[in-house]
């Protein structure tokens, strides 16, 4: 007989994280080589529709908040996930330019539509304390599966990419989510109690009333563009103005991945004792003082060795950052109506991402530093909002303590 018990379902939680990591290791460093293979399009309308099927995504999230609402994140995430894996096996016969724009929009909104799910799922599995561990420990474990189906992806290069091996990739990730489907269709996670009949009124306008959370929302499409810079800008950089050979530029991602995959749930268990705001505040300082390091290097001919050193340093920001931060998301959102307020801050990813490589882009071409200068008043800005909206939030999402220091901390804000 399956195990019921709350340990059991996390740890079945966790599995199906990590096979959808898995899978996105894989097709996202060959999103294009594997589109071009399986459908014959150029490389020109491959990126062309992709672009499209993004914006598409976007304009589908309040849609997924309000299903998130209505039917739970479990119904959701599963949902998402078999789409993946209808959108992967219908890639190989998606070879005219309108049946690959329906596949790449499929697989777009799944996509987007897996993490505010996701953590509407936490939410519902986990509270309090033991929900920003589940948060961890999938962060942490998404890290590793993704670290391993990227090394599985330069595997298939390094071999030889063929149509033959990406149909093979194709019918492998479509089983992955299929697969990850299955576990989280399973979960035997319980209902929600149905809110008073005055709580459940509302909707995005309740969501767009929240001003501290859309501080959070705005402070996290700040510094997202922090976290971009490494697949975007970093490789440029590293190449082109510090020159590094390309296998070790490859070699930092490795690096941050693995110390993020290791290290993560230490680091989150750490900063539990800090307020969540002040915690991902203090990770924004520490992605400065990275990035200051990294506009120094051209300057001082840095070497591999300092290179690794310094994304070292940029990697602890992400840890101290990352942990607070997604708490704090997770728990300042109202219950019966979570799917909508993580639609909205998986909105601030998102158009982060939408709009990162032209950003990104221009301040390469602008010089050695500019972009570090830039990424440096981002993420302090970001870190700066945080701070100031700290008080303007209820004991709960600011602390990461018991019931009864929560109650001493509402006292001690009332008086």
């Amino acid at each position: 007989m399956t195990s019921t018990s709350p340990e059991a379902v996390r740890r079945r939680f966790i599995a199906a994280s990590f096979v959808d990591a898995l899978g996105q290791g894989v097709y996202v460093p060959l999103t294009m080589l594997f589109v071009h293979a399986l459908t014959g399009q150029t490389l020109t309308a491959i990126g062309t529709g992709l672009t499209l099927a993004g914006l598409g995504a976007l304009a589908s999230m309040p849609a997924v908040g309000s299903l998130i609402d209505r039917f739970g994140g479990k119904r959701v995430y599963t949902g998402a996930l078999a789409l993946r894996a209808i959108g992967f096996a219908l890639y190989p016969l998606a070879h005219s330019y309108p049946a690959f724009l329906a596949v790449a929009l499929l697989l777009a909104v799944a996509m987007w539509a897996s993490p505010p799910s996701q953590q509407s799922l936490i939410g519902d599995i986990a509270e309090g304390a033991e929900r920003d561990r589940l948060l961890a420990w999938d962060r942490s474990l998404r890290n590793g599966g993704m670290g391993f189906g990227s090394l599985a992806a330069a595997g298939m290069l390094a071999f030889g990419g063929t149509a033959t091996g990406f149909l093979a990739a194709a019918a492998v990730l479509a089983a992955a989510c299929a697969a990850a489907a299955l576990i989280v269709a399973r979960l035997p996670v319980a209902r929600r109690e149905a809110p008073a009949p005055e709580a459940a009124r509302g909707g995005y306008r309740d969501v767009l009333a929240d001003r501290p959370y859309l501080a959070l929302t705005a402070a996290n499409f700040l510094i997202g563009f922090g976290y971009t810079a490494q697949a975007i800008a970093l490789p440029v950089f590293l190449t082109r103005d510090v020159g590094l050979p390309d296998a070790l530029a490859g070699a930092v991602f490795a690096v941050n991945t693995a110390l993020v995959a290791v290290f993560g749930v230490p680091v989150a268990r750490a900063m539990a004792r800090a307020r969540r705001a002040r915690g991902a505040a203090l990770g924004t300082v520490v992605f400065a003082a990275s990035f200051a390091a990294f506009a120094l290097l051209p300057a001082l001919g840095g070497g591999a060795v300092a290179v690794l050193i310094v994304a070292i340093v940029y990697t602890a920001g992400e840890l101290i950052h990352s942990a607070p931060a997604q708490s704090l998301s997770v728990q300042a959102a109202r219950d019966h109506l979570r799917g909508r307020y993580l639609s909205v801050y998986q909105l601030s990813w998102s158009l982060c991402r939408t709009v990162a490589p032209m950003l990104l882009g221009l301040l390469l071409d602008a010089g050695t530093w500019q972009l570090w200068a830039a990424l440096a008043a981002a993420v302090l800005a970001g870190g700066l909002i945080l701070l100031c909206t700290e008080r303007a939030l209820p004991a709960a999402p600011v602390f990461s303590r018991s019931a009864d220091t929560l109650r001493t901390v509402a006292v001690t804000r009332s008086a």
